[in-house]
C-alpha cells in the first residue's frame, strides 16, 4: 500500500498524545529544546546546518559528511551511495523543513513543491511494528532516508506534536527547537543569547 505524504493546506489536529509526547523522548528527560522521539530526528537534521555565527557551520557539507551522519541514525547502510546530486536533495529538503517549521502552518507553494518532490521520489508504506502502524519508505538510499524524515513530519502533524516544532524568532538564526511551554509561547531558541539579543536590538530601535 503506497501512501505519499502531502503538505498543502495542512490543518493541525489535536490529540491527546501530544501531551504524553511532550513530556518524554526515549526515556531520558527532555531539554528545552529536544524534540520527542523520531521527531528529534527532523530536528537535529534541520540543525544540521547551524546559522550562528556567520557565516554558519554545515555539519553535512559533503557526500561523505552527509553519509556518516546518516548512517549514524540508521537512516542509511553503511555502503549506502551518496553522491553530489544526492547531497543537494538532501540540502534542499532540509531548508525546506526549516522553512516549514518557521511558516508556522502556512508554508509558501515553493516549499511544499520540495517537499511534495522528496515525498514522491521514494514513496512510504504501512508497516506494522508490534501493532502500531508507521509509516517506512521503500528504499534504504539518501531518498528513503529523506522519505523516512517526512514519514515523521506527517506523524507528528497528526499527533499535534508538530505544532510545538518552532524556529528561532531571530531570522539570523532559525534553529529548530521544541517548545515544550505549556501555551506554545516559545520563541527563541535560547532566551540568553537569541532573546536578550533581539530585546536590545528593540530598545536601540526605539530609543
Amino acid at each position: 500500500m503506497r501512501r505519499l505524504v502531502t503538505y498543502e493546506n495542512y490543518t493541525p489536529v489535536t490529540s491527546t498524545l501530544s501531551n504524553l509526547f511532550a513530556g518524554a523522548i526515549l526515556g531520558a528527560v527532555p531539554t528545552t529544546e529536544t524534540a520527542p522521539g523520531d521527531l528529534e530526528l527532523v530536528r537535529t537534521f534541520v540543525n544540521t546546518y547551524d546559522l550562528m555565527p556567520a557565516p554558519g557551520k554545515d555539519e553535512v557539507a559533503t557526500p561523505a559528511m552527509l553519509r556518516a551522519w546518516l548512517v549514524e541514525r540508521g537512516l542509511v547502510d553503511a555502503d549506502a551511495p551518496v553522491d553530489a546530486p544526492a547531497l543537494a536533495r538532501a540540502v534542499a529538503v532540509r531548508e525546506a523543513l526549516r522553512a516549514l517549521i518557521a511558516a508556522d502552518g502556512a508554508p509558501a507553494p515553493e516549499v511544499v513543491a520540495q517537499l511534495e518532490e522528496a515525498a514522491a521520489r521514494a514513496p512510504l508504506q504501512v508497516h506494522f511494528d508490534g501493532g502500531v502502524a508507521r509509516l517506512e519508505p521503500t528504499d534504504r538510499g539518501v531518498d528513503g532516508a529523506l522519505a523516512r524524515l517526512l514519514g515523521i513530519v506527517h506523524d507528528a502533524m497528526h499527533t499535534g506534536a508538530w505544532q510545538r516544532m518552532k524556529a528561532c524568532g531571530d531570522p539570523g538564526c532559525l534553529w529548530a527547537f521544541y517548545d515544550h511551554s505549556k501555551n506554545r509561547s516559545g520563541v527563541w531558541c535560547n532566551m540568553a543569547s537569541c532573546g536578550n539579543r533581539n530585546k536590545a536590538r528593540r530598545r536601540r530601535a526605539q530609543a
